[in-house]
């Protein structure tokens, strides 16, 4: 498994966390932080599935 893609799985989780408090609290920048972690993560997680294809193509 791609380093990238247990990382982007922690971004994504660190993302929603952040995203949910910032409701609850109402901090729109805590909340909008939070949202650009879990695409970020999304991002990370859906490179590390392509390079894991690749190697398993390859092999």
């Amino acid at each position: 498994m791609d380093k990238n893609r247990i990382e982007g799985g922690a971004k994504d989780v660190k993302g929603t966390i952040k995203e949910a408090v910032g409701k609850l609290v109402g901090n729109e920048r805590l909340e909008a932080e939070g949202k650009a972690d879990k695409v970020e993560g999304k991002t990370q997680s859906t490179i590390g599935k392509a390079k894991d294809a690749v190697k398993d193509a390859l092999k």
